[in-house]
């Protein structure tokens, strides 16, 4: 569906606010439209490139007027492509690169449109760090309402667990200061409900002394897959906080197309408490490349970013697992020798230390205990080649299924996987979710996200 809104309309809407509004003649249009995933195209009848909390308010209440659909925009990385809507209008947050760190109070505050990479930077400059995305390119927005699982979250928590503050846009158009003690379950809700609730201009992050840590990759040859999964599922046991190992059946990061078993390391204590904890993967069988060093935080966080371009085209499923099984392996390792893309993988993140020590209704993110979430990050760039990469994601799913606990990591959710797979992110704090959608958005004009029904 293509919807237009016309050039009195346009014009009217351009001036109520001080950000650019691009209509779809506009230059510039096609490139605001885009989001990270190639598959998504839709085309909004205004995008709204906002600049502060009051453009935000206007756009709002000018698709109000015109009973459009609203969209929101935060860094454009989700895969479900929630962020564009087709013939609505499109809040667009990638203009608001505002960042403010404090180091005296070891607090970070960040606008909507800032990216991973941004923020990284600015902490890093201070000592500073939060569990951020594991690409760099990621947006904080998306990321941080969705939970935001990342390679500090066993020494730190997610990002959710580390706000402290948000600046709220609400659908009646009220710009909120959230903070636990002003507004206990709107800012309980905020903390992995997703885009449910309004639009966040402004996080505020709890930040922690961090400059240095090691990690890296080890590689093994794919025909020692399955022997090296049964190696990683009983050397991660009793991983202290400082130490995440994921593990995946990916292909070589040379280009060649060559699958490879590897396992990603990351270690937050000092050099020699890392080499002895990385020791014993090190050691194990007999490696293709081992690349583990001392970097700089940032610089962990863009290890993965080649494997993932902008505009790819991508279709991802994920659900934790109910532990790494010798069944669950033998699938693992069959499914992925028939994978139609060399961009594509079979990754699993381990949930352990800080981020378990949670309580499940202590934030609306229930997956609080230890084990693994097992993702299917399907990765092409040919459009010829979507039928064929969509079924093998959703054949190797069903496949897994029987070795599945139920939950489901938020934003990894793709497009069409239905109110089922909703609930199961949400999982026991759904109801409550409810309740408080109900008191700030009865209308669900924010349904353009993994809805919660009010």
């Amino acid at each position: 569906m293509t919807v237009a809104l016309d050039a009195t309309a346009l014009a009217d809407l351009a001036g109520r606010v001080s950000g650019p509004v691009l209509g779809p003649g506009d230059a510039g249009y096609d490139a605001a439209r885009a989001v990270h995933n190639g598959l998504i195209d839709k085309r909004p009848a205004a995008i709204v490139r906002a600049h502060g909390a009051d453009d935000v308010v206007a756009a709002l209440a000018a698709a109000r007027e015109a009973g459009l659909e609203v969209s929101v925009r935060g860094g454009g990385h989700n895969v479900a492509g929630r962020a564009i809507t087709n013939g609505g209008v499109m809040i667009d947050l990638a203009e608001m690169k505002g960042i403010e760190v404090d180091p005296d109070a070891q607090t970070a505050r960040a606008e909507g449109g800032v990216l991973w990479a941004e923020l990284n930077d600015a902490a890093h400059e201070h000592g500073l760090a939060v569990t951020g995305g594991a690409i760099s390119t990621t947006g904080i927005a998306g990321y941080t309402l969705g939970g935001g699982l990342g390679w500090l979250m066993a020494k730190h928590g997610l990002a959710a667990d580390n706000l402290a503050a948000v600046q709220l846009v609400t659908a009646a158009g009220e710009v909120l200061d959230v903070t636990e003690a002003s507004h206990p379950d709107l800012f309980w809700a905020l903390r992995g409900g997703g885009g449910n609730f309004g639009v966040v201009t402004a996080f505020t992050y709890r930040m922690h002394p961090l400059q240095m840590v090691v990690g890296g990759l080890i590689a093994h040859p794919i025909e020692a897959g399955p022997d090296m999964l049964r190696f990683y599922r009983d050397a991660v046991a009793g991983c202290s906080d400082d130490f995440t190992v994921f593990a995946a059946l990916v292909h070589a990061p040379d280009g060649s197309g060559h699958k490879i078993a590897g396992m990603v390391v990351f270690h937050t204590g000092s050099v020699e408490e890392a080499e002895r904890d990385i020791a014993p993967f090190r050691e194990w069988g007999s490696p293709l490349m081992v690349e583990i060093g001392p970097m700089p935080y940032p610089v962990m966080n863009t290890l993965l970013d080649a494997g993932y371009p902008a505009g790819s085209l991508n279709y991802w499923l994920s659900s934790f697992t109910n532990g790494i099984t010798d069944d669950l392996i033998e699938v693992a390792a069959e499914r992925f020798a028939s994978v139609p893309s060399p961009m594509s993988a079979v990754l699993f993140e381990h949930f352990h230390g800080a981020v378990t020590r949670v309580g499940q209704t202590e934030t609306a993110v229930p997956h609080r205990s230890e084990g693994w979430n097992l993702l299917l990050p399907s990765v092409w760039l040919d459009p010829a080649d979507t039928a064929a990469n969509v079924e093998w994601t959703r054949g190797t799913f069903e496949a897994m299924k029987p070795h599945f606990s139920g939950g489901r990591w938020l934003n990894y959710l793709a497009d069409d996987q239905g109110d089922d797979a909703i609930r199961a992110a949400y999982g026991p704090n759904y109801d409550r979710l409810v309740e408080v959608k109900r008191k700030v958005d009865p209308d669900n004009v924010f349904h353009l996200n993994h809805n919660i029904v009010p």
